[in-house]
């Protein structure tokens, strides 16, 4: 019996830029219009606006004001509806939320070549980038970052997804923007918990990938505490960088079960879960880092003195380093139910980023149980000794 077969590869390049401005959708800012300008097409594409309903709280006039600045430059047509949906997990626990955004779709005639354009917190921009990627198999898609979180990590990203079956991000996509617009105007109105929530994955990446930038943070904790807006610019525009590079030059769609930008995400994202999300993925995130940069040095692979270091700086800035949840119980310990789930989210094989010197992760494909709970007692202890 012959057998025949036909080899196939090709290659697909991705392309889009990160743009960081102030006032977006001022009359005197060009720099929406010009972007569309440069988007040839035969016909003026349609644009559907989906808008994070906690953005639209702070900022009621916005809907008009993207009005009329569609009006006056005439660069898009803007379809009547502009969306407001549901923000944080909710737009991503509930599966009517993307529901309604595709059904939005069908009813304006959106199409391949039109635009949806995402403005909100990181749940709200996963959760239209899923709708827009799935809809005609998929819409081009902007996004407006409105958090300190979405505007240096999240929003850079080529992820998009919702949850589902109490999973964090269990249905999802990988497609990347066509744009991406931060402005730092919605930080100004933010409040303090998700400001201080956001330096938590620049951190992460720059105790992964630039102990310069950790040691900056450092020094700038203080100021960046107390909502000094040149700070946080430039705490945003560092971590968003090495984002970038790091999905450029590594494994963009995680083919593979390496992913580096997940160092103090394994215990977040269960920790986020057990709460029922009240608990924000920043300050998850926060605490994940803390546990792990003490598993690091439990283990011997960081320096005890850098690992206290890391607390400091964590809590310097406001942010948590435990959680009652994970206080030490049965063997049925949450964390290490939270170890398995991320084991089945990486598709096969376990990879966890720890530390081995600040700005240099290391990668390791078993935890010790026992050290898990371990670091995590040490850090019950260490928040009991300041508040007892």
């Amino acid at each position: 019996m012959n057998k025949r077969s036909i080899k196939q590869s090709f290659t697909v390049t991705f392309e889009y830029d990160v743009h960081f401005t102030a006032d977006l959708f001022a009359a005197e800012n060009p720099l929406l219009a010009q972007f569309f300008a440069n988007k040839t097409a035969a016909a003026t594409p349609k644009l559907l606006v989906v808008m994070d309903g906690g953005v639209v709280e702070y900022h009621r006039s916005l809907p008009e004001k993207i009005r009329a600045y569609v009006s006056e430059t005439g660069c898009v047509e803007l379809v009547d509806e502009v969306m407001v949906i549901p923000g944080g997990e909710t737009a991503k626990n509930n599966v009517h939320v993307t529901d309604s955004i595709i059904d939005a779709v069908d009813r304006h005639g959106i199409d391949r070549h039109s635009y949806i354009m995402a403005i909100g917190g990181g749940a709200v921009l996963d959760a239209v980038g899923y709708a827009a990627a799935v809809a005609h198999r998929g819409i081009r898609h902007i996004r407006i970052p409105t958090t300190v979180l979405s505007q240096n990590d999240s929003g850079m990203g080529v992820k998009n997804g919702i949850n589902f079956r109490g999973k964090k991000n269990f249905i999802g996509t990988f497609s990347p923007p066509v744009a991406v617009f931060n402005d730092s105007s919605f930080l100004r109105t933010l409040p303090h918990r998700q400001w201080l929530a956001g330096i938590s994955e620049a951190i992460k990446v720059a105790l992964i990938k630039d102990a310069d930038f950790f040691e900056w943070i450092s020094r700038h904790a203080e100021l960046l505490h107390n909502r000094d807006a040149k700070a946080m610019e430039h705490l945003i525009y560092r971590c968003a960088e090495l984002h970038l590079q790091h999905i450029a030059g590594s494994d963009p769609f995680e083919f593979g079960s390496s992913r580096p930008l997940d160092f103090g995400h394994w215990s977040a994202h269960k920790l986020e879960q057990l709460s029922g999300f009240e608990v924000l993925h920043g300050e998850a995130v926060a605490i994940g880092i803390a546990l792990d940069s003490t598993y690091s040095s439990l283990a011997g692979y960081l320096p005890y003195s850098d690992s206290q270091r890391i607390v400091d700086v964590l809590q310097a800035l406001g942010l948590p380093i435990f959680h009652s949840l994970l206080e030490i119980g049965d063997i049925g310990h949450p964390l290490l139910t939270g170890l398995e789930e991320f084991r089945e989210h990486l598709g096969g094989r376990l990879t966890i980023m720890l530390l081995q010197a600040i700005g240099n992760g290391m990668e390791v494909h078993e935890l010790d149980s026992a050290l898990v709970l371990q670091a995590a007692t040490a850090l019950q202890q260490r928040v009991a000794a300041i508040h007892g």
